[in-house]
């Protein structure tokens, strides 16, 4: 089901309606879900099994969502962790997550037939390695060394880049060619955090001419601070392996407000709700919104008979498709992009 069109039409939306004493409510968060990044990389998956038929197989998990990627298992979608387990000849699809160049060479060595769904936006964190490398700078890379966004974009420039954990123990060649980059799905607390200690430590470091996390990260984060305090509850919709949705988690403890990160409705633990008046319920941008709607199901049958949206910014992000894509689309007489739900 489709919460868009069902839950969500007869919700409040954009107006606070304070709740009368004792009333339950439900505050659903908006932007929250499917970034465009995660709906391109999706369609991506979904419009090859279609022009080109099973299997199609992807290197890691296509976005950091157990439903998801059981859903595009079920159609036919091969999910490998490395490109050595993908048989030669065959057509393999790059996670949103992107890859190291030296997983593209290996691709390209076993004649493997690649389609990219790397999001734009950690691209342009690729080409900012590529960039500041060539220019001689130390690279400090701020992130999480086990995602596999880190994992590709170190990979650009191995040799020049640390992964930061610690500052203060962070050394390098010469301290005025130093530049930093950061993982798309940081905190922005955490990652303000570090660049300041970078910069008393580096006075002349250079940084991206934008931030590099990414615009949903930063909107999710936003709405879940404006909201938090009105809540005593804050549930994040996403899987244990989704960055940017354990961020919304700590945003939300950080601020006070107890929040817990759940894949789905069966994943509340009743005790949670005991005393609480008010549940702020989001999602992290890989999680899909018929999981949101089980979500708030499961709330109102359990007596948060109110629901209202709260949108803090609107979001109209979309990304086109990649070449290979779109040229498979015209060979194939002009298959359109598949709804993600």
């Amino acid at each position: 089901m489709d919460v868009t069109t069902s839950l969500l039409e007869s919700i409040p939306n954009g107006t606070h309606v304070e709740a009368s004493p004792g009333q339950k409510r439900v505050l659903l968060l908006k932007p929250r879900g499917f970034c465009a990044g995660v709906v391109r990389a999706i369609d991506i998956v979904k419009i090859a099994l279609e022009t080109f038929g099973a299997p199609i197989y992807v290197r890691r998990e296509i976005v950091h969502n157990r439903y998801v990627v059981n859903e595009l298992a079920e159609k036919g979608a091969i999910f490998v962790h490395e490109i050595d387990d993908v048989p030669d000849g065959q057509r393999v699809i790059y996670s949103a997550h992107g890859v190291s160049p030296a997983v593209r060479e290996r691709s390209k060595g076993r004649g493997l037939r690649v389609i990219d769904a790397t999001c734009p936006l950690v691209t342009k964190v690729h080409i900012e390695a590529v960039k500041f490398a060539k220019q001689g700078y130390s690279l400090v890379l701020i992130g999480h060394r086990d995602h596999d966004e880190i994992e590709g974009t170190l990979g650009e420039a191995p040799d020049v880049t640390q992964v930061v954990s610690n500052v203060a123990e962070l050394k390098v060649p010469d301290p005025n060619r130093v530049a930093y980059l950061t993982q798309t799905t940081l905190s922005l607390d955490e990652a303000r955090d570090i660049i300041h200690a970078l910069k008393e430590k580096f006075p002349n470091i250079a940084g991206p001419h934008s931030q590099d996390i990414c615009y949903a990260t930063e909107n999710r984060q936003v709405a879940v601070r404006n909201v938090a305090h009105n809540a005593g509850l804050v549930l994040v919709v996403g899987s244990t392996n989704s960055s940017n949705s354990n961020r919304l988690v700590e945003v939300s403890r950080n601020l006070g407000t107890v929040g817990y990160l759940i894949d789905n409705s069966q994943a509340i633990d009743p005790k949670w709700l005991a005393g609480i008046n008010t549940v702020a319920v989001t999602a992290g941008a890989s999680a899909p919104e018929v999981l949101v709607e089980d979500v708030v199901n499961y709330l109102q049958l359990n007596g948060f008979d109110s629901v209202e949206e709260v949108e803090v910014m609107p979001e109209n992000v979309r990304f086109g498709l990649p070449p290979e894509i779109v040229q498979a689309i015209g060979s194939a007489g002009g298959a359109e992009s598949l709804p993600v739900k």
